[in-house]
């Protein structure tokens, strides 16, 4: 029996710095082998040095991760599904992404917007990855409700 091709999934943002990092670090955990994961930005920047910190709590090492413009995956790959996890990614995204069979909106504020003491940036980036943590485990809960693919197909996901 021909084993089917792993679905990409693709999370985009703005700078892929923060949100979609965070995103595609704990999709990684969660779906183990099930998924290819990947994560990119319309403008990409270094990677936020709070996101590096908060991951690292929750035993997640970013370290190695850089920052990927969506341009490095247009035409060169095929996205079962989209995730946009950021407002201006949602409004720059063309409606029809080549590809794409699923497209999923995450409006998540962009910790990196806010101000105050550096414990005051921190719990904001906390606040983040602990929403995107929570949706990325419903969403692998709910796929096979959505996608008749994960219908013929085991998903093996990892929860803590």
């Amino acid at each position: 029996m021909e084993q089917m091709a792993k679905p990409n999934v693709l999370i985009l943002c703005t700078g892929n710095t923060a949100r979609s990092q965070m995103a595609e670090a704990f999709l990684k955990k969660y779906a183990g082998e099930s998924l290819e994961v990947f994560s990119a930005g319309y403008h990409p920047r270094e990677i936020n040095p709070l996101t590096l910190k908060v991951m690292a709590e929750k035993g997640l090492d970013l370290s190695g991760h850089q920052s990927k413009g969506v341009r490095d995956f247009l035409g060169k790959m095929e996205f079962r599904y989209l995730i946009i996890v950021c407002e201006v990614a949602e409004q720059t995204c063309p409606k029809n992404f080549p590809g794409v069979r699923f497209r999923v909106f995450w409006p998540f504020d962009d910790p990196a917007a806010a101000t105050g003491s550096e414990e005051e940036k921190l719990a904001k980036f906390r606040q983040v990855r602990d929403q995107i943590d929570r949706r990325i485990q419903d969403w692998l809960h709910d796929l096979p409700r959505f996608d008749s693919h994960w219908q013929t197909c085991e998903l093996k996901i990892t929860t803590p």
